[in-house]
């Protein structure tokens, strides 16, 4: 997403207007909490569960997004336009699409497999994608593989820098824990931490793999949209007592480690030989 190698990226700048933003909306959404439960409990709609609803869908969870556009209009004078050019360019389209439906089968088998239906139709998990795209994927992925990952990238060794990452977007997650309408309540904090880990390596090896913030957007979307037939928290969130969670994240994490293995050995390798014709004498001369 940082284009100008003149100089280094803002990732100051960046978490500090997603501290900014986060800190307002999330102070908001629970002065308006009360509107949430009371929605909850008599289906009843009314302003104050209205104003809710639109900032947590349109500046609670897009806080990265907003946090990250604000950045480079601000460095780099960037429109709109190119900014959402950036979020779907992907170079390697078939590598992108097959990576990412491998991390989402391997979601959707372990569903298949441990998962509570809740009861919905089969239909809801494509259109609780189509929503979760725009409203999770795009929301927050330009800003946590697109940006933040590969600018620590430039300063940390990879695993550091996934682990960082990580940090940041959990403790980002954490006011939901204080609002009970909200999906994450009462859920296993601890739990939620290994999800956020491994999950944050998937994505890092991912975007690795393909620089693609599209195709990690879409895995982002794909799991989350999982919960639409099954019961997601107790599927992902919850802490690993079962054999069968054990073993889906310790897959997801050995696949992503070997992932950014090969991602890394080929870019060394595309490094190499780029330079290989100069340091013979056929490049162009100085």
């Amino acid at each position: 997403m940082w284009k100008d190698k003149s100089k280094n990226a803002p990732v100051a700048q960046f978490l500090g207007w997603l501290l900014f933003i986060s800190l307002i909306v999330e102070a908001i959404l629970l002065l308006l909490e009360p509107c949430s439960v009371a929605y909850a409990e008599s289906g009843r709609l009314t302003f104050g569960y209205a104003l809710y609803a639109v900032l947590g869908m349109f500046f609670s969870t897009p806080a990265p997004f907003i946090a990250l556009l604000v950045t480079l209009r601000r460095a780099e004078k960037i429109t709109v336009k190119e900014y959402l050019r950036r979020i779907v360019r992907t170079p390697r389209p078939l590598a992108a699409i097959l990576i990412t439906a491998l991390f989402c089968a391997a979601a959707l088998v372990f569903a298949l497999l441990c998962g509570t239906p809740n009861g919905a139709r089969w239909y809801m998990l494509p259109v609780g994608f189509i929503v979760m795209l725009p409203f999770v994927g795009i929301a927050e992925e330009p800003g946590w593989r697109g940006f933040l990952q590969p600018e620590l990238e430039k300063r940390f060794p990879f695993p550091v820098a996934v682990s960082m990452t990580a940090v940041i977007w959990y403790v980002w997650h954490l006011p939901v824990w204080l609002m009970p309408t909200s999906n994450h309540y009462g859920d296993s904090l601890i739990g939620f931490a290994i999800m956020i880990f491994v999950w944050a390596f998937a994505a890092a090896a991912i975007y690795k793999a393909t620089t693609s913030v599209l195709a990690c957007a879409a895995y982002h979307s794909f799991v989350n949209s999982i919960g639409a037939v099954y019961d997601w928290n107790s599927l992902f969130d919850g802490y690993p007592k079962t054999g069968a969670m054990l073993l889906y994240f310790g897959v997801v994490f050995l696949f992503s480690v070997a992932l950014w293995l090969a991602a890394g050995k080929a870019e060394r390798k595309k490094d190499a030989c780029a330079g290989f014709p100069a340091a013979i004498g056929y490049g162009p001369s100085p």
